[in-house]
């Protein structure tokens, strides 16, 4: 089974224009996504799918992910407006709280979908309520699970892209997924780059974004003395993809765009390709 993961879509950053960059760069991604051979089964959509939450915006989105040969299961980010996105998404499950919380099933495997915005905020947010519909979700099925949420509970090394791992809601998230051993994966976005760690006994997975990427920084930040370091970098459109084997979730990280190929499976390589192919083969 493949899973495509895309994130940090930023739609509307520039409000009226259905050419914008952040247009551009989700449709290229979409685009090897859609590719022959590399087709997914579904693809999850793991916040900031608009840059300012309006319901113009939603509504292209919408229209977009429509016209996919595969279904696109979203959730929320700290850019996007619940109210606006439930007018538009009408059809998605709700929970009684209001948050945009579901589950579903496909193939051999369950997705959890977590809803961590908290208005207002630039950071996650999982209060008791929200650990309580988790706990709960995860005890209904033993199956393999992937959580998705925007927000990953994690200190990346970037002064100003990151959480605090002593946060409560960390330490509330932590909590519950470490009770349930059928959890394979979190993915997440949020940081605009690529990035895996542990967490709770299992993996946790950053996908980079399509809109532009966060500079890679490892250097302390003085919030009081600016000291123009980049930012913000127009790296390459990034999306993940997930292959559930059978027995794991392996996780690869693609971009779009037009890449020089160096290399094709023709008769010169045919012979080399044999040779590796036919090592992993039982005697």
């Amino acid at each position: 089974m493949l899973i495509a993961q895309i994130t940090d879509i930023h739609l509307g950053f520039q409000p009226g224009d259905p050419n914008e960059l952040n247009r551009k760069r989700l449709d290229s991604v979409l685009a090897a996504l859609t590719a022959d051979g590399r087709r997914p089964d579904l693809c999850i959509a793991t916040g900031d799918l608009t840059e300012h939450g309006t319901i113009p915006s939603y509504r292209t989105l919408k229209t977009v992910f429509d016209a996919l040969p595969f279904p696109v299961w979203p959730i929320l980010g700290n850019h996007d407006v619940r109210e606006n996105f439930n007018s538009v998404f009408s059809s998605l499950p709700r929970t009684q709280d209001g948050f945009v919380h579901y589950a579903f099933d496909a193939g051999p495997l369950r997705f959890v979908m977590l809803d961590t915005l908290e208005e207002g905020l630039h950071g996650g947010s999982f209060d008791a309520g929200r650990a309580a519909w988790l706990d709960a979700t995860l005890a209904a099925s033993d199956r393999p699970t992937i959580i998705a949420l925007h927000h990953p509970p994690l200190e990346s090394g970037n002064a100003w892209m990151t959480e605090d791992p002593r946060a409560d809601w960390i330490e509330a998230l932590h909590g519950v997924v470490a009770r349930h051993r059928h959890v394979v994966r979190l993915l997440s976005g949020h940081l605009h780059r690529g990035m895996t760690t542990g967490f709770a006994g299992t993996t946790l997975c950053v996908c980079p974004a399509t809109a532009p990427q966060v500079a890679l920084d490892f250097r302390d930040l003085d919030t009081t003395r600016p000291d123009g370091r980049d930012m913000i970098v127009a790296e390459s459109p990034g999306f993940a993809l997930h292959y559930w084997n059978g027995r794991d979730l392996v996780t690869q990280f693609g971009s779009g765009g037009d890449h020089p190929v160096l290399a094709r499976f023709n008769a010169r390589m045919q012979g080399e390709v044999a040779k590796i192919v036919g090592e992993r083969e039982p005697a």
